[in-house]
């Protein structure tokens, strides 16, 4: 079934929302009103768009089964994640992995990204044939991860196993190449990211093997493949092709022109590469496009998106461990598809996109200190120790990463650092074999730089990784340290 969707205000390169850059979106089409701009400042009114009428509209469409605001509510929550990943994929070209040249505050395009790896990605099309995956061999550990345009997790390349992979996709009959493995990818568009760690889990500096892989990584569709197995090398960019400010651009779509980020989502979810719909889904995504046609129902769609945003972040900022401040995920990239499992995808595109599942990653965030208190740098530092024997259990690497509150975004800083983890060279331990991380704006006296972590004159919030996640991390019983405040206003 083909619907009329919402006439794009969005065309062209790009727009302008309170300063910030929205990069391009498709133009999509809904019927305009009949009435002009002027008219309405003025106080003329169509016919049906007066308040008694959106009033007697909206309680025929509730009487039908149809509540514009309830049906808005669950369409932006289970949908949200598809918003990111229709905008990035923008961005990008098919089968083609690309990454930074570095990482600073200036990247944006991802929330809370990691200084720990060197990463590359790409959107796997299928759509026409498979795409052939070329994983060299390395001295290096990383880990691959594939995931939908919603981000659920699926099982595709292995980690550290190199060769020659053949992404299918469903249906695909055909033969492949003898040294290509196939890897059935279970729809026609999805992302790959490679990520490489920069440091051993001994503390030796990987850097240049890391680099080394990801540049020798290839991406190339089959013919092209065949024609040249050296086609689709990677591409290491610029770090401002990067710097879209996605999260806090749909923050403040949904605050302040909900009916665009309706628009662009909707857009998202209709698009031929958005993959197939469970019925369910397809029956929320149908009634939506039916309601969204009608404009005097507008404030219900507004509000319905806002009340979506306000959920998903409350989920996230309430996800808290029990008995602590830390916000941790135990379900990332599997979620259900009950009404919680939804919202929890959501929240976690929202504040941890791309996040990995458990038994890669363990992810423990915190906007407060251990009383409970807001994480802020302007007028006091803070400590986080590890006990003796309880730094998180690692078969790769733990780190400790400020971020900025509203963005997730890395804190600038003069000293350009943005990571204290366990590999950092030159971390102290303490007399008792404890470990601590000293969070200031500016390094205290005779604190070693490499427990310095530097934090903002302000808000902040930090997150706690654990790649290659062992022992209590895995069975999700590890608890980490508070954060606990020191200098003044800390009682």
């Amino acid at each position: 079934m083909k619907y009329v969707v919402r006439a794009a205000m969005l065309s062209g390169l790009a727009i302008l929302l309170a300063g910030l850059v929205v990069a391009q979106v498709p133009s999509v089409t809904r019927p305009s009103t009949t009435y002009s701009l002027a008219n309405s400042v003025h106080g003329n009114q169509a016919p049906g768009t007066g308040v008694s009428d959106r009033t007697a509209t909206r309680q025929k469409q509730k009487d039908n089964g149809q509540d514009p605001y309830a049906t808005t509510l669950a369409y932006v929550t289970t949908f949200y994640p598809r918003w990111f990943t229709h905008i990035q994929s923008s961005f990008a070209a098919c089968n083609q992995l690309v990454g930074p040249d570095r990482i600073s505050p200036i990247y944006h395009v991802v929330v809370a990204i990691n200084d720990d790896t060197l990463y590359v990605t790409t959107f796997a099309c299928l759509q026409d044939q498979p795409a052939i995956v070329t994983v060299p061999a390395t001295k290096d550990n990383y880990s691959v991860l594939q995931l939908d345009g919603f981000g659920d997790i699926f099982a595709g390349i292995p980690n550290l196993q190199p060769g020659v992979y053949g992404l299918t996709p469903p249906g695909w009959v055909g033969d492949l190449p003898p040294e290509v493995i196939r890897i059935p990818v279970p729809y026609t568009v999805s992302e790959l990211i490679f990520r490489a760690d920069k440091f051993s889990p001994s503390g030796q500096d990987m850097t240049e093997e890391a680099e080394l892989f990801r540049r020798s990584l290839h991406v190339a569709s089959l013919s092209d493949y065949e024609t040249d197995h050296n086609a689709g090398a990677a591409e290491i960019v610029p770090e401002a092709d990067f710097a879209v400010p996605l999260k806090q651009t749909a923050d403040q779509l949904v605050a302040s022109d909900a009916i665009t980020f309706l628009t662009q989502l909707q857009a998202a979810v209709l698009d031929p590469s958005t993959q197939p719909l469970t019925p369910s889904e397809q029956t929320l995504s149908n009634n939506f496009n039916t309601l969204f046609l009608n404009h005097s129902l507008d404030p219900d769609f507004i509000a319905g998106a806002q009340a979506a945003h306000a959920a998903l972040d409350a989920d996230y900022l309430a996800h808290f461990l029990t008995g602590t401040t830390w916000i941790t995920f135990t379900n990332i990239g599997y979620w259900n598809t009950t009404s919680q499992g939804y919202l929890d995808r959501s929240a976690i595109a929202e504040y941890l996109q791309y996040g990995n599942n458990r038994s890669t990653a363990g992810y423990y965030q915190t906007f407060l200190d251990g009383h409970g208190r807001p994480l802020d740098g302007s007028t006091r530092g803070y400590i986080l120790t590890f006990p003796a024997g309880g730094q998180p259990e690692t078969n790769r690497f733990w780190s400790l990463t400020a971020y900025l509150p509203d963005s997730i975004e890395l804190v600038p800083n003069d000293a350009n650092k943005y990571v204290v983890g366990s590999y950092t060279p030159g971390l102290v331990t303490n007399s008792d074999g404890s470990v601590s991380i000293f969070m200031f704006a500016t390094q205290p006296p005779g604190v070693p730089e490499a427990n310095w972590l530097p934090i903002p004159k302000g808000p902040f919030n930090v997150m706690l990784r654990d790649y290659g996640p062992a022992g209590s991390v895995v069975d999700n019983t590890y608890v980490p340290p508070p954060v606990m405040a020191v200098g003044p206003s800390t009682k």
